[in-house]
């Protein structure tokens, strides 16, 4: 529908267009620029691989003539398109409007085509046109959720996403792939997300509304007491997931479901990893785990606020008390700083990349927060970064405009705003345990 709307409203500009030169013969016309869109078709015309220069060093020629190659054999029209695709370009940061704009530039009927990861995700997009006869989208989706492509670069990624798509099976391929998710997964892995058209639908369970928190937070302290009390004295020296000393990252499916705005497959995740945080408490070796309170305080926390939470804010700060808990199983050596707390702006986002000083709107002073790449550039290039909202008082906010004193994640920043998150003293479970995020609730 979409596409069919854009074509009309296309031919209609280009009508108007011809019209008005007929009109006025006598007005000079002076040829523009191609756009970046026709730039890009044009390329796609000589060659099915168009390599932007910001991914030169990631997929040289040599491996472009690989794909080229590749895609030959396939006998599909194919078509590879690494550009990159970010908030406040001419795409609106969206690969589907990237992909929409190279489809009606080339005017191709039959188009198969792979981009490159947009403001939403790092990972690979898929496109077809028309209907899914190979299943693309389901194929280049698959590639961001196999064990084998979680250290891949930029071309071999693009090498296996050819390759699902000549398969013509990607929506099984898919669906194999994710689903450890839909059989409650510990989150080991990559972890994965529902199909696309099973995560709109919901859960479609007659159980009571309430029934389904109580009972996982209840799972949830059970098996992490039995797992602690049963392993606690066995003094092993097994590697628990966060023991390789890098920071903790969540599965890709985890800010997926973010980007989807599925809240019940977040739910989902949020459990999975807060069963696996416990169970990564439990294996972890007491002796040489100087900080396994904390961890075990962050894990009863996040089960506290996964009983209750009410959205997606809630949900984000589950996963802050996740990370919270896994860093404080990971082994820092001295000197090395310590892991940055979740993304400021939108704790959705993953992991901050560094921390930068920022002003709200309306006032004077500044304040030191963590930021992920995409929020760091916005507010360095005084842009507005995407922020991750909250209903209060009957509108549509941030959730740091929420007074501190009714939200826990307004007062913290999700660990953003914290002055000693490396000790016990303070951090997220400290006040979670001590009722801060009750007391807002009230």
């Amino acid at each position: 529908m979409f596409s069919d709307l854009k074509r009309l409203t296309t031919a209609a500009v280009v009508a108007l267009a011809a019209l008005l030169a007929t009109a006025a013969p006598s007005v000079a016309q002076v040829p523009s620029a191609p756009s970046p869109g026709q730039k890009i078709a044009d390329a796609l015309r000589e060659s099915p691989v168009y390599v932007d220069a910001a991914y030169a060093d990631s997929v040289p020629p040599a491996r472009q003539k690989q794909l080229v190659r590749q895609i030959e054999k396939t006998g599909l029209p194919i078509k590879v398109a690494l550009v990159p695709i970010v908030q406040g370009d001419a795409y609106e940061g969206e690969s589907d409007v990237f992909a929409e704009v190279v489809h009606d530039r080339l005017d191709q009927r039959e188009l198969i085509l792979v981009t490159g990861g947009d403001k939403w995700s790092g990972n690979l997009n898929g496109f077809e046109w028309p209907g899914e006869k190979q299943q693309a989208r389901d194929a280049v989706g698959t590639v961001g959720f196999l064990d084998e492509m979680k250290d891949a670069g930029l071309a071999e990624q693009t090498a296996k996403a050819i390759e699902l798509i000549a398969r013509g099976d990607g929506t099984k391929a898919y669906e194999k792939a994710t689903e450890s998710l839909g059989n409650g997964s510990s989150g080991k892995g990559n972890g994965s997300l529902p199909h696309p058209e099973t995560a709109e639908k919901g859960d479609d369970s007659s159980l009571p509304s309430w029934l389904l928190p109580v009972a996982v937070a209840l799972a949830l302290a059970a098996v992490g007491l039995v797992l602690f009390v049963r392993r606690r004295g066995r003094g092993r020296s097994g590697r628990h997931p966060s023991a390789t000393g890098a920071p903790f990252a969540f599965p890709q499916a985890v800010f997926a479901a973010a980007r989807t705005a599925d809240e019940a497959a977040l739910r989902r995740q949020t459990e999975a990893e807060v069963l696996a945080l416990g169970e990564a408490a439990a294996e972890a070796p007491p002796a040489s785990t100087p900080h396994l309170q904390r961890a075990l305080d962050a894990y009863a926390a996040a089960g506290t606020v996964l009983d209750s939470a009410r959205g997606l804010p809630d949900l984000a700060g589950v996963l802050a008390l996740v990370a919270e808990g896994r860093d404080a199983l990971t082994p820092h050596r001295d000197g090395t700083p310590a892991p940055l707390p979740l993304c400021f702006f939108n704790p959705l986002h993953g992991r901050a990349d560094a921390r930068i000083r920022w002003r709200p709107l309306g006032r004077r002073d500044q304040l030191r927060v963590a930021a992920c790449e995409e929020c760091g550039s916005a507010v360095r290039a005084r842009r507005a970064p995407e922020v991750l909202t909250a209903d209060h008082e009957g509108r549509t906010i941030p959730y740091f405009e929420i007074p501190a004193a009714e939200s826990v994640w307004a007062a913290t920043g999700y660990g953003s705003l914290l002055r000693n998150t490396e000790t016990e003293a303070d951090g997220l479970a400290v006040r979670v345990g001590r009722g801060d995020f009750s007391r807002g609730r009230g």
